[in-house]
């Protein structure tokens, strides 16, 4: 029951309107992107997430934690590189660039065979051992997340960085997850399962 409160929650928070986002306009704007996540938000560099694909909610709200961050170090989520880039960013121009990377393909990539197995058991089952919940329940069977509910998709993204979110989520360096989900999950997950869910997503359509 818990578990169903925390999601009903959730996709009550994020079922909210808001400002609907121009894709077109967004367009215009991610040229200030461009350096780090691509011009269509494949990034090149593994450690700089794709933004490609990603749920549009997702989008919005880690765009706008940022901001927030920006402002106050203490609010949302901070980084150096990201601040001078979203803090004079209004409410229109976060739907705009979400809308239009929303819009986007993501670009797959092959999954190493090592990682494979205990990849796909994390992300399909879980574990019950160690309480960690099938990562499918959320993300989705392909990965493309639940917009509505603001859940991200984690198809095609870049292992390295899923890794390193994965870890900051663990050590409480990352906390802008509602009723703290993904810190509860992830800390419960050793190191070898976090690398090869992290691989095994980047192929996961």
């Amino acid at each position: 029951m818990r578990k169903l409160a925390i999601f009903a929650f959730v996709f009550m928070a994020w079922s909210a309107p808001g400002v609907a986002g121009d894709a077109a306009k967004g367009a215009e704007l991610a040229s200030t992107c461009a350096a780090c996540h691509g011009q269509d938000g494949n990034s090149g560099n593994p450690m700089w997430p794709k933004l490609a694909g990603q749920s549009e909610k997702y989008l919005e709200k880690q765009i706008s934690d940022f901001r927030a961050g920006a402002k106050d170090q203490s609010q949302g989520r901070f980084d150096p590189s990201m601040a001078p880039m979203v803090q004079n960013l209004s409410d229109e121009d976060i739907a705009d660039l979400s809308a239009y990377f929303a819009s986007q393909e993501t670009q797959l990539g092959a999954v190493n065979k090592e990682f494979l197995e205990l990849g796909k058991k994390v992300y399909f089952q879980g574990d019950a051992e160690r309480k960690v919940p099938a990562c499918s329940a959320c993300h989705g069977a392909t990965g493309q997340g639940l917009n509505l509910a603001g859940y991200p998709s984690l198809s095609g993204q870049h292992p390295d960085y899923t890794i390193k979110q994965l870890k900051a989520f663990s050590h409480g360096e990352r906390n802008n997850d509602a009723n703290a989900i993904m810190r509860d999950i992830a800390i419960r997950m050793s190191d070898q399962q976090i690398e090869a869910v992290a691989h095994f997503v980047l192929g996961l359509h």
